[in-house]
């Protein structure tokens, strides 16, 4: 898909709209914006945080040359090249998490924007997913990289095991804390780059799930979800950042044990709570893995 992206002041928000009425655009509802309209192969929004437009679609060059360009910016403000963009390179946060799948650990939740320049950047830069990288050395190099990028914008909260076993009764399932982790992180986010129209993640859960946590803490942005988000370089940022804080805590976890805790819920997952159980006794487990996994009973049980 073809998208362009480009802030417009308030008079050109009002002779846009003009022009769209005058070539028979349909107007039609949409959260957040001043107006948005379509025509086939074609749609057009202005949001109103920052009076940004958004075109996409297959008429998107024809458009932005013959209509935005000369009519409305009065010049020519990027090249072709820039407006058949993907959508990863327009303005947006990713938010991913890591540790939410382990037992032993934090559920860590981080957030990275980007712009065209920024994306560009990081893509080749080596950024990627982090399922993709195997080593713990290669996540902390990369995750380096990202946080020293010239203008990027980035948050990571962790959510240690014995806070998440103490708040995990009051939200009752881990996609409700999903969606309220991904708030704060997004409304901090947006503190920082308060102009960012949207938020990407994976799709973890219903959408209105995420919509009612964002709306909970009055945050002014589009909720986007889909799956396979990490092939996005933001979200792929946004794993980096939070698989380097969740081995970080996991390390200087086992260092304090003198064992090594395992990833995941297998096996060995058990055999290592049994043995943090017999030496240290029950309570010592709330402060080291997350309480509600079925492991919990396995590890207990003996």
């Amino acid at each position: 898909m073809n998208y362009f992206t480009q802030k417009l002041s308030s008079e050109q928000v009002s002779k846009l709209h003009s022009i769209l009425i005058h070539q028979g655009f349909e107007f039609i509802s949409k959260p957040h914006t001043t107006y948005s309209a379509q025509k086939p192969g074609l749609h057009v929004s202005v949001y109103e945080k920052g009076f940004k437009i958004l075109v996409q679609g297959k008429g998107t060059r024809d458009f932005v040359s013959f209509v935005l360009e000369p009519e409305i910016l009065g010049e020519v403000k990027l090249g072709y090249e820039n407006i058949v963009m993907s959508e990863q390179f327009t303005p947006h946060f990713g938010i991913d998490e890591s540790g939410k799948g382990d037992f032993f650990g934090p559920l860590v939740i981080a957030g990275v924007y980007t712009d065209h320049r920024l994306a560009k950047y990081l893509k080749d830069s080596g950024i990627m997913d982090s399922k993709s990288v195997s080593s713990s050395a290669r996540i902390r190099k990369l995750a380096e990289l990202i946080k020293a990028s010239p203008g990027v914008f980035y948050d990571v909260v962790a959510i240690r095991p014995e806070k998440y076993n103490e708040i995990y009764p009051t939200f009752k399932n881990l996609n409700h804390m999903l969606a309220w982790g991904h708030s704060l992180i997004a409304e901090e986010l947006l503190r920082k780059k308060p102009d960012c129209p949207r938020s990407l993640s994976d799709q973890f859960a219903r959408t209105d799930l995420l919509v009612s946590a964002f709306k909970k803490k009055k945050l002014d942005i589009i909720i986007d979800q889909r799956t396979k988000a990490e092939s996005d370089i933001a979200v792929a940022a946004a794993s980096i950042l939070a698989r380097e804080r969740f081995i970080d805590w996991m390390d200087a976890a086992s260092k304090h044990l003198g064992f090594t805790l395992p990833l995941g819920c297998s096996s060995k997952v058990v055999d290592a709570g049994k043995k943090m159980v017999l030496l240290r006794g029950d309570e010592i487990l709330k402060k080291f893995a997350k309480l509600h996994f079925k492991t919990s009973q396995q590890v207990l049980n003996d």
